[in-house]
């Protein structure tokens, strides 16, 4: 017998994550500079790292010899600060990925189950099947969350439910008042995992008061990351905030230093670079009307997004994505998704903005 037979079959089973194509890769498969090809695969921000969290990497070279503090002080102390949050209220995580990881870990089992909707984010079925459990995926309702559907697919088995705000890879948004009514009518021993890794990309009149709600609902974890807005992809650091004892359960399944001292220095320091943050919602905004404006033109229904990102409709969404590639234009496919017909590009800068949408009708008419 093979020793990985002796796996569960829970684990052999699973298909891994597929991320965005690299630009190295591509460079390597097609024989492409480098320099000539652009990345909208992975929703990462255009404008690079915010300065103050570029002098804060800087500040900690000298020091990669020794482990990271393994209990995030500073960087708890300033998330505590913004959201008004106790420090034993705080979760990190190698972004925020870790972090929902975190939560199936700790709350379910073989025999139990996990709710999320159809066309959400592809880490919540992984995490479930990791941890032996059941995913009950709900149908989508115009390609985001139905609430009243994912309701009624709670049961007496069911532990946790995962709500993407807004969604990847659709960009739908659930409203606040309806956010809330759906945590308010869900049994107290079912977890509600709210993920909001684009919330910074909302206008101030749409987003939730999501930590403000953990004083009423303790069984909400409200889920960040530093990968976004921020800009701090490559470093791998997001954040749950929770109530004390859920997030001591989650604490208690973190590896050790999972957040390293770089990722600490940087994420604390663009927390307080405003101007950063605000620039980059500002380039977001006018990007989504140029990408938006450039697919009406082409003729192509796409799905409103509030996030950085746009999916939209191709007859041949895999032939157009091959043509994209050897232009030097890496979108992302979203098959996986259960979208076969979608391709999602993520907002860049003016400039590239243009050059998809050249390369994407050339794509169309060749």
């Amino acid at each position: 017998m093979d020793i990985c037979d002796l796996a569960p079959g829970y684990i052999r089973a699973i298909a891994p994550y597929q991320p965005g194509k690299p630009i190295s890769e591509l460079a390597r498969e097609l024989g492409l500079e480098e320099t000539g090809i652009i990345k909208l695969a992975s929703n990462e921000n255009p404008l690079g790292v915010s300065p103050l969290a570029r002098r804060a990497i800087e500040s900690t070279l000298a020091d990669l010899s020794r482990y990271p503090d393994g209990n995030g002080y500073d960087l708890k102390q300033a998330l505590g600060r913004r959201h008004g949050v106790a420090q034993e209220c705080i979760v990190l995580g190698n972004g925020s990925n870790d972090v929902l990881e975190m939560a199936a870990r700790a709350f379910l089992a073989p025999g139990l189950e996990a709710v999320y909707s159809q066309h959400a984010f592809a880490v919540y079925p992984l995490a479930v099947q990791a941890a032996g459990a059941a995913g009950i995926e709900v149908p989508a309702k115009d390609y985001g969350h139905d609430l009243a559907a994912m309701r009624r697919a709670v049961t007496a088995k069911t532990r946790l439910v995962f709500i993407a705000n807004p969604n990847n890879p659709t960009g739908t948004l659930a409203e606040p008042r309806q956010l809330e009514d759906f945590i308010a009518a869900l049994p107290k021993e079912v977890l509600v995992v709210l993920d909001e890794a684009y919330n910074e990309y909302l206008p101030e009149d749409l987003r939730s008061d999501s930590v403000g709600w953990l004083k009423r609902y303790p069984n909400l974890v409200v889920t960040r990351t530093f990968s976004k807005i921020y800009g701090l992809a490559g470093l791998r650091v997001g954040y749950a905030c929770a109530a004390s004892g859920v997030a001591d359960l989650m604490n208690r399944v973190r590896h050790p230093f999972n957040v390293n001292s770089v990722a600490l220095a940087a994420a604390t320091a663009a927390l307080d670079d405003h101007d950063f943050t605000r620039r980059s919602f500002e380039l977001n905004r006018a990007g989504m009307r140029q990408v938006t404006d450039g697919l009406k033109r082409l003729g192509l229904d796409y799905i409103p997004s509030f996030g950085n990102f746009v999916s939209f409709r191709l007859q041949d969404a895999t032939g157009v994505f091959r043509k994209l590639l050897k232009a030097g234009v890496i979108v992302r496919p979203i098959a996986s998704y259960g979208m076969p017909q979608h391709l999602r590009v993520t907002i860049g800068l003016e400039s590239e903005n243009s050059r998809f949408l050249a390369s994407l009708e050339k794509a169309l008419t060749a």
